[in-house]
């Protein structure tokens, strides 16, 4: 789960862009995604993110290296809140200085934003593009003279530990092999039995009690859901921007919800199985202590109680038994109109906000028993989706395809939360879940620690299968 970050624009005094700007709507969609994105004078490419930040990035990187950029293509590709701050010519003349931008390395990826490792005119530097809810980009730093974010792999799991351990003052992590029978074996874990805030992860625990509805029968892939202004969240994702009526078969609400982190799709099939039927699954799953999402929060329900009158209205419902919860939840929550909750939402939320109690949580051995049971599922006749949803968006990891057939993936974020949960396979067959946990109840956690995360989770894997 994201917000949107509203900062201020300004330019460099070298003449290189660091920008960004509130989120709103656009009418165009990013471009289609592809493999690569080189430079024209590059001689090596980074792999890119199939999302709408990556995408963007490939277009820009493509438009920088044959100036001028058009200023159809420029309002095309940018929010027009940016456009406001920095004009679409004085950003052509800009993004014109850059003689050559060669993408290296991606150190961060999210559904708001990617980071990329660059040599910027031959020197090494970092340039981050962030997006709004329809895909344009509303958020862009190409800094000179920032010295260039390592994406360091630690080669041994005291290493790993310590790599993990400075990205938060709470950090939880378990790397596990999963058994043929779905059994999560341990191979390296800190403090991984204890729960913690989960971001977006949660939705994890939607698709399994998705795909326990199919196999069950009651709801189909191909099945159509509509939108509603009661069943519109804020982004990340694109749905929260189309209008009521707008239909999406459950297929397309479940990769949008998984791949690009969609809250709009996530809070639709919610309510497609309901709420019990989400607990029930966590429960099915194994979770050690499912009473802590009783009752299963959707975004647009934790968004209400972290804008609106926060904290009063979260201290009244934190202060309630599950019972009194869920009461407060249909008789108070989820009467507040999206137009009241749009105009909270405006407000910057960009500091922690009662992350050790208004969350979703499990533990990272948790989070490797979902995984095993998704794994599961997805051999069931029918639910071979399930395999595929969880593809689409490897996390950045970059593991080595000589040795690693799929890898799954679902991440996490609110300021002060930043959760990372993989499993990989192995050409041999054997899966590993990696479920790494950080929390900073004081402060948000910055994407320099996302990008050492990664790091250190694919040293993790390296570690464990070696």
């Amino acid at each position: 789960m994201h917000r949107g970050r509203t900062i201020a624009a300004a330019l460099a005094a070298a003449g290189i862009l660091s920008a960004t700007a509130a989120c709103s709507g656009g009418a165009q969609q990013p471009p289609s995604p592809t493999a690569t994105a080189s430079a024209a004078t590059g001689t090596t490419a980074a792999t890119l993110p199939a999302t709408p930040p990556g995408a963007q990035a490939r277009w820009l990187l493509g438009a920088i290296a044959h100036p001028p950029i058009p200023a159809a293509a420029i309002t095309a590709h940018f929010d027009q809140v940016f456009l406001t701050k920095i004009p679409a010519a004085q950003l052509t003349a800009t993004l014109a200085r850059v003689n050559t931008l060669r993408p290296d390395a991606v150190l961060t990826s999210t559904s708001e934003f990617v980071t990329l490792a660059v040599s910027l005119n031959g020197q090494p530097e970092t340039v981050s593009v962030s997006v709004d809810a329809r895909g344009l980009i509303n958020g862009l730093d190409l800094v000179a003279g920032t010295p260039q974010l390592a994406l360091t792999v630690p080669t041994t799991w005291a290493a790993v530990d310590r790599q993990i351990q400075q990205a938060a003052p709470q950090t939880r992590l378990l790397v596990a092999r999963v058994s043929g029978g779905g059994a999560c074996q341990t191979v390296h874990a800190v403090d991984a039995t204890t729960p913690a805030p989960l971001g977006s992860a949660f939705k994890l625990y939607v698709l399994d009690a998705l795909a326990r509805a199919i196999a069950a029968g009651t709801v189909s892939w191909d099945q159509r859901l509509t939108l509603t202004s009661q069943l519109t969240s804020l982004p990340s994702g694109e749905l929260a921007t189309e209008p009521a009526g707008t239909q999406v078969t459950v297929l397309q609400a479940a990769q949008d919800m998984i791949s690009s982190s969609d809250n709009t799709a996530a809070d639709l099939l919610i309510t497609l199985v309901g709420r019990t039927a989400v607990e029930s699954a966590a429960a099915g799953t194994g979770m050690a202590d499912p009473a802590l999402d009783t009752p299963f929060l959707t975004t647009r329900e934790l968004f209400v109680l972290k804008l609106d009158d926060w904290p009063a209205l979260a201290n009244s419902y934190l202060t309630l038994n599950a019972a009194g919860r869920q009461a407060m939840l249909t008789g108070t929550i989820d009467r507040v109109p999206l137009s009241a909750l749009t105009v909270a939402a405006e407000k910057a939320w960009t500091q922690p906000r009662d992350i050790g109690t208004l969350e979703w949580f499990a533990s990272p051995a948790d989070i490797c028993r979902v995984y095993a049971s998704l794994a599961a599922l997805s051999r069931q006749p029918g639910l071979a989706p399930v395999a595929s949803i969880l593809a689409i968006n490897n996390g950045a990891l970059s593991l080595d395809p000589a040795h690693w057939s799929s890898v799954w993936f679902k991440g996490g974020s609110e300021p002060g939360v930043a959760t990372l949960n993989y499993l990989a396979t192995t050409r041999t067959g054997q899966s590993y879940v990696v479920s790494a946990l950080t929390a900073n109840p004081s402060a948000p956690i910055p994407s320099t620690a996302t990008a050492q995360l990664i790091g250190a989770i694919k040293a993790a894997f390296t570690l464990a299968a070696g």
